[in-house]
């Protein structure tokens, strides 16, 4: 990494030495509402203009984790075609995953290292992921990814957009958590999880993930 990432970058990436001092990094951030279009800013992007939304969030996370020794993994959860997929990074503690999540909302955020597999680690954010209506959205979730398959690509250290990632992202193979059945009898969330639902840490007409 030290041969790699401009010295400036490194610096920033090494004080980042657990996934607690990633995530409140991550937290300290503007949100990116993409209010010009679609962005896929890389590492290098998001440091500069100390802005990004979860999955610009997640990559970054993702090479901080990898410039400490653990593989820079990431997540796709997608959701009902009426709300937002979410992206997080993914790290491992004695043996337990856990999660680091750039989001505007009060919920969809960091998971301890409690979760045995990813998929008891995606459920756990599945009563939370709600819209403003109650309907309760999350539907799918990807194996780990290992962003070392797009090294050749120059994801770590390039200053333009690494659209690429998120394309891979949502072509991959996903894992269903409902069937049909499921989802037709799922209760929607009470009036006071709506509410706290609505909760954003960064205000603008339409937040979004």
């Amino acid at each position: 990494m030290e041969k790699i990432l401009p010295k400036k970058e490194l610096k920033i990436l090494k004080k980042l030495n657990t996934p607690r001092k990633i995530q409140d990094f991550l937290n300290k951030m503007k949100m990116n509402f993409e209010e010009n279009g679609d962005t896929s800013l890389s590492p290098m992007s998001v440091l500069k203009k100390r802005i990004c939304h979860c999955a610009e969030g997640a990559v970054l996370a993702a090479l901080a984790l990898r410039v400490h020794g653990q593989p820079p993994l990431v997540l796709d959860l997608t959701a009902a075609k009426h709300d937002f997929d979410h992206v997080i990074a993914l790290f491992k503690k004695d043996g337990k995953w856990g999660a680091i999540s750039k989001t505007n909302h009060s919920v969809l955020r960091y998971r301890e290292p409690i979760y045995n597999s990813i998929r008891e680690l995606a459920m756990s954010y599945f009563h939370e992921y709600i819209d403003n209506k109650g309907r309760k959205n999350l539907r799918s979730f990807s194996p780990p990814v290992n962003l070392k398959r797009f090294d050749k690509l120059g994801w770590m250290t390039t200053r333009e957009e690494i659209d690429y990632i998120p394309e891979y992202l949502a072509e991959v193979r996903h894992f269903p958590i409902l069937n049909r059945k499921q989802i037709r009898n799922l209760r929607k969330a009470d009036k006071i999880e709506i509410q706290a639902g609505k909760i954003v840490e960064w205000e603008k007409h339409k937040a979004r993930l």
